[in-house]
Order: structure tokens, then sequence, then C-alpha cells
């Protein structure tokens, strides 16, 4: 084995180091491999069963909203930047501490890509949603449809069913897959964390009701900016891949453009489009949460969903999750 002449450096991949001189890390390769790494975790063995961090925040941020509620938009801002903040901030600490540990910040990454990513527990809850509505099973389809949105769920019917199964995971692969994937790539362990918790609080409070109409403001308003480029770069991934789902990229390109906007949400309605096209189904409609109804629109020309477009959503969210890292492994 032919050794380095003295003064010269080690290289790797990731870092190099000079005699007795500390590594220095490059950093940015460092967060691909992490989120990939985190990306194949998601993908094997899906969300931890016991002790998920993102539940003991939540947990966390109930005990503190318990505390701090008032009907105000004030105090609903400042329960928002607390939270975020310190996630955020425990981003920012690891990432700081791991910038001359390699291997530190390559695990750190990885851990954290797999806390924040959902995508293997999505298409877990269409297919058990997809299998219940195959074998006829309203009633428990119907108790089951609460793992992937709040929509009340009483008396829907198959299709209905299905297109709320179709849109939820339209729009949670934007919001677990494509946007945490989008802000670890560009901001790192602080963007990973920070965004989970946005996204964690927006679910939480940032849902029309009378308690949280004011204060649950800031937290809904801050999740809408940080999914607006991850929404619509999901929606863009969703035309590309739709042939891999019997789609056509023009036909979703059309009703993406089209009806986009057609969503009271800023952003859902982006991705929830694209998927209408590339699955050539109708989505959107009149829906009801806690008591209030919502007309969403409507979205995409063909007709309702089937169960059978329900497996067809699950693989096209497999795609533009795929699609997703690699755009944030690339840049």
């Amino acid at each position: 084995m032919r050794l380095p002449a003295a003064g010269s450096a080690w290289s790797y991949p990731a870092f190099s180091c000079k005699r007795y001189r500390p590594c220095v890390v490059d950093t940015r390769s460092l967060t691909r491999f992490g989120l990939i790494a985190g990306y194949a975790l998601d993908f094997a063995a899906g969300d931890p069963r016991r002790g998920h961090p993102v539940a003991l925040f939540g947990r966390a941020a109930g005990a503190l909203e318990r505390r701090v509620w008032a009907d105000s938009r004030a105090r609903g801002a400042a329960f928002t930047a607390i939270c975020a903040g310190t996630a955020a901030g425990l981003g920012l600490v690891a990432q700081i501490a791991t910038r001359r540990r390699p291997v530190a910040r390559f695990v750190t990454t990885a851990l954290a890509t797999w806390t924040v990513l959902g995508g293997r527990g999505l298409a877990g809850e269409g297919a058990a949603m997809a299998g219940l509505l195959e074998s006829a099973d309203l009633p428990g389809a119907r108790a089951r449809l609460s793992h992937l949105c709040g929509r009340d769920a009483t008396g829907l019917d198959a299709g209905e069913l299905a297109r709320a199964t179709t849109e939820s995971i339209a729009e949670n692969t934007s919001d677990a897959v494509v946007a945490p994937l989008f802000w670890g790539a560009v901001a790192g362990l602080p963007g990973l964390l920070g965004y989970r918790a946005l996204n964690t609080l927006d679910a939480m409070v940032g849902h029309r009701s009378p308690r949280y109409e004011r204060f649950g403001w800031a937290s809904a308003r801050a999740d809408d900016v940080a999914n607006l480029v991850p929404a619509r770069l999901g929606a863009l991934a969703a035309v590309l891949c739709a042939p891999l789902a019997g789609g056509r990229p023009a036909s979703a390109w059309r009703v993406w453009r089209r009806d986009g906007s057609r969503h009271p949400s800023p952003n859902a309605g982006q991705v929830e489009a694209a998927f209408a096209g590339a699955l050539d189904v109708r989505l959107g409609g009149v829906n009801t949460y806690g008591g209030l109804t919502e007309d969403r629109g409507t979205l995409g020309d063909g007709p309702a969903p089937k169960t059978a477009d329900v497996r067809r959503s699950i693989t096209l969210s497999r795609a533009v999750g795929l699609a997703a890292l690699a755009v944030a492994v690339m840049r």
C-alpha cells in the first residue's frame, strides 16, 4: 500500500484532514447522504412504534397550549414562535456540535430525516383504506379515515371515502415527504426539525374552529409559507411521474395549472390538482370538518375516484417522494 507523501491530505468524499489539523467537513455532502439514509430508513421501517419524537413534541406543545391559550393572535404567534423556534434551535445546536464530526453529522441527519418523513406510513394507511373498500367494509373505512385526515366520515359512501383518501394522500405527500426533504436540503437539521414542528402545530391548532380561529392563525399562516415552494415542486413531480400511475403528463399539467387555485388552501390545491390530472379523476367538492361544511372546488375532469385509483395514488405518491429526494440531493 502506498502511503501519501508527508504533509499531503487524506481525501474522502465527505471530508478531508491534514496532519495535526482538525477535519474540515463538507457539510453539504453529509446532508445529502443523511437525507438518502433517512429516506431509506423511512421506506424500510416506517415510523417508530413507540416514543415517536413528533408525538413527544405534540404532547409538549399541547401542554404549553393549555397554559398559554387565549383568544388572541398575539398569544398564538408567541406560542408558534416558542414551539417551532425550540425545534429549529435544537437542530441548529446539533448542526453546530457536529460541524467537525462527519460521522455524527451523517447519523444525526439520517435519524432526523427518518423522524420527520412519513412516506411509508402514508402509503400504509392508503393501502389499509383500499383493502377496507375492496372488502366493502364501509364502517371500518369510515373509522380508518381519521388516520389520514380530520374529515367527518359519517355517512360517506365508498366513492366519497375513495375521494377523501386520494386527496389526503396527495396533500400529505407534499406535507410529509416533499416539504421535509426540501427544507432539509435548504437548511439542514434546523430545516428538518423546524418544518416538522410548524406542520405539526398547523395540524394541532391551525384549523378553523371557535377555539383556534385566532390563536391558531400564526401556525396556519407559517405552515402556508413553509409549504409554498414544496407544494409546487410536489405538483410538478406529480406531473412528470404521471406515466408511472397510468396517466399523462400533459393532462396533469393542464389540470394543475387550471384548477390548482380553486382550492381554498394555497398549497393543498396545487398538489391535489396535479394528482387529479395525473390519475385522470375528479377531486374536490363539499367536505365537513367538525360540523363546518366547506366547498373545496372541483379539481380534474375525470370520474370520481374508485378503489383502484387509491392504489394508483399510492404509486404516484412514492414516485413523487423519490423525485423529491433526487432534487434534494442534487441541489
